[in-house]
């Protein structure tokens, strides 16, 4: 685990990077830990707001995880939060080789205007990324397929974005979000 407070801290690597982006508290260490199939390699915290650095876990040395500071948090300072906030703008314009972007969306909630400003950023941009709909354990089968078609048709996803519905407490979905993953950064295996 390496942790970079600013761009010019961010390590050099010859590893294929993903990006996890998303609101404070939306499980973004959860996933991190059951991608990696490693209940201790990301902390997970009761409490929303506790990366404040660009945080980065190796896997197995064939895979870097980027996880940005979450965002909407309202217990922290306005300075603290636009601190945040530039980390992430920096982060996608630096010039970084990231492969893919994970954005994560709490089922449960409507999504924040952060979360409508990051899906049209990565649109405008043509970024590549797949969107991640977590907590879906709180929800039953049928609720968590009718909130996604809901979702869909309010965000523009782009045409190349994935979309998945995990829990990582009920280890579902992970799976063929993991398949996905592989195949997007190894095409040819």
């Amino acid at each position: 685990m390496a942790l970079a407070a600013k761009i010019s801290q961010c390590p050099d690597t010859d590893l294929p990077e993903i990006v996890i982006s998303g609101k404070s508290n939306v499980g973004k260490s959860s996933l991190i830990n059951a991608l990696a199939d490693n209940k201790k390699l990301a902390r997970v915290s009761q409490s929303p707001g506790k990366t404040r650095a660009v945080v980065y876990f190796n896997v197995d040395r064939k895979l870097l995880i980027a996880d940005l500071p979450g965002y909407g948090y309202a217990r922290v300072s306005k300075e603290l939060k636009e601190s945040f906030s530039k980390l992430a703008d920096q982060y996608f314009t630096s010039g970084r080789d990231y492969k893919l972007i994970l954005h994560l969306i709490d089922i449960r909630h409507e999504p924040s205007k952060e979360d409508i400003a990051m899906i049209e950023y990565m649109n405008s941009n043509s970024l590549p990324y797949f969107v991640i709909f977590t907590k879906c354990d709180k929800l039953s089968r049928m609720q968590c397929n009718k909130r996604i078609r809901e979702m869909e048709e309010y965000f523009d996803f782009d045409e190349n974005a994935q979309v998945f519905a995990v829990s990582s407490n009920a280890k579902t979905g992970l799976s063929d979000l993991k398949e996905a993953i592989q195949a997007y950064i190894y095409p040819e295996s």
